[in-house]
């Protein structure tokens, strides 16, 4: 699940990530701001759910997938849209 918080006054709005996964060791949201090499670690809670914060910049779009135990890629099912990537699968999009 996605939610966004968004600021009139600031130039960047606030996009928080919580996934559910019931095998995840580990889970990290990928390619954000186009860094594919180094994720955005997802914190466990107690409930073993995941989650994280971070802050983008107004009017802009992201791809992005989350990669579970360092190995499983995993879609946003509340995602904004969907692309098509150049190894022949999809990305999750967010836009804020």
């Amino acid at each position: 699940m996605i939610t966004k918080t968004i600021y009139k006054t600031k130039d960047y709005s606030k996009v928080k990530f919580l996934v559910a996964h019931e095998t995840a060791e580990t889970i990290a949201v990928m390619g954000l701001n186009n860094d594919w090499q180094k994720g955005v670690i997802l914190s466990k809670k107690k409930d073993g759910s995941f989650t994280a914060e971070v802050q983008l910049p107004k009017n802009t779009s992201h791809e992005f997938k989350y990669l579970v135990n360092n190995q499983d890629w995993l879609l946003e099912e509340e995602a904004d849209g969907t692309v098509a990537n150049s190894f022949g699968s999809t990305n999750s999009l967010v836009t804020v």
